[in-house]
């Protein structure tokens, strides 16, 4: 971990967020159009809202095996490899010609973005002072926000010249490749691909952490505070679901989706330096119940919305919520990541978020398929404005034992 006194957001810059902004810009793109090429390919209401769900089902069927990757073959190739996959799945995607082979791509596409998204996070917590760790995880989601906000109002032009909603796949593979570029481009500031331990001289070197044998170690914390990561993930989804299904229930163009949801990205952007300072100051939890509050109120009150100037403000108000929630996730995962076996711990974290981001989309599908939208909406808001409790009970009691471990770290100095 980097030291107080030399650490500078400036050093880490280009290595830590260039390539997220980058490769974010390129999922962001696709967002808002993804349930739409799966409705002109022939899907339901339901089945559009699965293929959605199938980016949180790919990042959730290899959340554990993205933590071991990480862990054996280092940082720097997991991210090259994983910006190569989603490129490949992109392509599929533009040249799909049936919702199966859609579904694959999206399915591809969530996979590698997990192996992203959690080497990124890894390689910040090592770097990071531990009293600016909420700023840096709060601009790592910043520069997911950044991509948010270019990646649709790039679709938005792209959609008006081209009139077709492929031409946003092939930008996002694009974009893939070029984060794969940066990251084999700038210097590893990792120290490569990690090894067994040496032990002292003469003894053989201390094998690497197991997952399975991390996983076991640090259960109690990743079901307690990771059910309250499992419900602010559910919250989250809910956006990129009904967002883009409600305005084509109303009749609001693909092109206008997308510049909302660019709005939303600025909006967001604007929160994130407040949100990072919120949580090294005021601690997590303040900012972890209006992620799941504002956004419940937002879906819950969708079936208002029958233009779009309503439409655009509960798209804002759920955006606020989001923005002052930037980095939560990854901060209370760092809060109880343990140094040893740190990357397979993350894996196991990202599983609790990543089961939050499935479960959104599909309890959209389970209730499309039997209820009107606007009833879905409500229920699912509803589902997330008592999660908060939840929320607030568990980020609160995590947030008692960081606060007690750091407080015994500082006395342990002074007595040094």
């Amino acid at each position: 971990m980097a030291e107080p006194d030399t650490f500078r957001f400036r050093d880490v810059v280009v290595a830590a967020f260039a390539p997220t902004v980058v490769n974010g810009i390129g999922h962001a793109a696709i967002m808002p159009v993804l349930a739409l090429v799966a409705r002109d390919l022939g899907a339901t209401v339901g089945e559009a809202a699965f293929v959605v769900a199938l980016l949180g089902v790919g990042s959730l069927l290899t959340s554990l095996p993205a933590g071991a990757l990480v862990a054996r073959v280092g940082e720097r190739r997991a991210l090259a490899g994983a910006g190569v996959v989603d490129a490949a799945a992109m392509v599929l995607a533009a040249m799909s010609t049936s919702l199966a082979m859609l579904a694959v791509a999206v399915l591809l596409s969530g996979a590698s973005w997990s192996v992203f998204l959690l080497a990124r996070q890894g390689f910040l917590i090592v770097v990071t002072p531990l009293h600016l760790r909420a700023r840096a995880m709060s601009a790592l989601g910043g520069s997911h926000r950044v991509g948010a906000f270019v990646g649709p109002t790039l679709g938005a032009f792209l959609l008006g010249g081209t009139g077709s909603l492929r031409s946003v796949f092939w930008l996002a593979a694009a974009m893939a490749l070029l984060s794969t570029v940066i990251i084999l481009a700038v210097r590893d500031l990792t120290g490569g691909v990690p090894r067994a331990r040496s032990g002292r001289t003469g003894s053989p070197p201390v094998p690497m952490p197991t997952l399975r044998g991390v996983l076991s170690e640090h259960r109690r914390v990743l079901v307690t505070v990771g059910s309250a990561v499992v419900v602010i993930g559910m919250a989250r989804s809910l956006r990129a679901t009904v967002l883009p299904l409600w305005a084509d229930h109303v009749g609001i163009s693909a092109e206008a989706t997308s510049l909302v949801f660019g709005l939303s990205a600025l909006v967001e952007i604007t929160l994130v330096y407040p949100a990072g300072w919120t949580m090294d100051r005021l601690g997590r939890t303040v900012v972890a119940v209006p992620v799941v509050g504002l956004i419940g109120l937002g879906v819950a009150l969708l079936p208002l919305a029958q233009g779009l100037p309503v439409f655009a403000a509960l798209a804002v108000l759920m955006a606020v919520g989001n923005g002052m929630g930037s980095g939560i996730v990854m901060t209370l995962g760092a809060d109880t990541a343990p140094v040893s076996g740190r990357a397979q711990y993350l894996g196991g974290w990202r599983l609790a978020g990543d089961v939050g981001t499935t479960a959104g989309p599909l309890l959209v599908t389970v209730l499309a398929a039997v209820v009107p939208l606007a009833a879905a909406c409500v229920a699912t808001g509803a589902v997330c404005l008592g999660g908060t409790l939840w929320v607030r009970h568990q980020v609160g009691r995590a947030e008692q034992r960081r606060r007690a471990g750091e407080a015994g770290l500082r006395a342990a100095g002074s007595a040094s």
